[in-house]
């Protein structure tokens, strides 16, 4: 949907994200973050699980876990969104150097220094203004093998290759797991 075919309610949906995700990443202001969400938001990081419930759990999630808890590298590309009446939808792809620990996406995992790139899919639930909710998915074994902690060549995953698919379907090869699969059964 382009920008001047959203009703004015659609804008306002996208200037509260646009705010909510300024004060995430860029001023990285904990208050800011959370003026923006319902006294009762959620926030669901569903490969890891990370996140909280309550504005007591998302705030202390904030606090501890997400905020200042990207490398200086860190960055965000937008590649679609999609506008709805209560609901955003936006495809990035999220970069960073494992420079620092990042518990909010890798709980547990010391810094490797690798470079890693993956394509995350926001989901920003809105009740009255302010977002309620947001669910964010990724691929965690593209993550993994990224950085060494996955051994794809024994399993039905992929690295950067799944990311750089997304942003140009042309950049890798389709099927090459299931190729891979049948040539090593003979």
């Amino acid at each position: 949907m382009l920008e001047q075919e959203l009703t004015a309610s659609q804008r306002a949906l996208v200037e509260t994200w646009e705010r909510h995700m300024a004060a995430e990443f860029d001023t990285q202001s904990i208050e800011a973050t959370m003026a923006t969400m319902t006294a009762d938001p959620v926030v669901n990081h569903v490969p890891v699980m990370t996140g909280g419930v309550g504005a007591r759990e998302v705030r202390q999630f904030y606090t501890q876990y997400f905020i200042g808890k990207h490398p200086p590298d860190a960055a965000i590309v937008p590649l679609t969104r999609t506008v709805g009446q209560t609901r955003i939808v936006d495809e990035l792809i999220y970069q960073f150097s494992h420079t620092i620990e990042m518990p909010w996406i890798l709980p547990g995992v010391a810094p490797t220094g690798r470079h890693v790139e993956v394509a995350l899919v926001v989901v920003v639930d809105f009740a009255g203004g302010k977002i309620s909710g947001e669910r964010i998915y990724w691929d965690q074994a593209c993550v993994l093998a990224q950085l060494g902690r996955l051994e794809v060549e024994q399993l039905p995953a992929t690295g950067a290759e799944a990311t750089r698919k997304v942003r140009d379907p042309l950049l890798a090869p389709s099927n090459a797991l299931i190729t891979r699969a049948s040539g090593s059964r003979g």
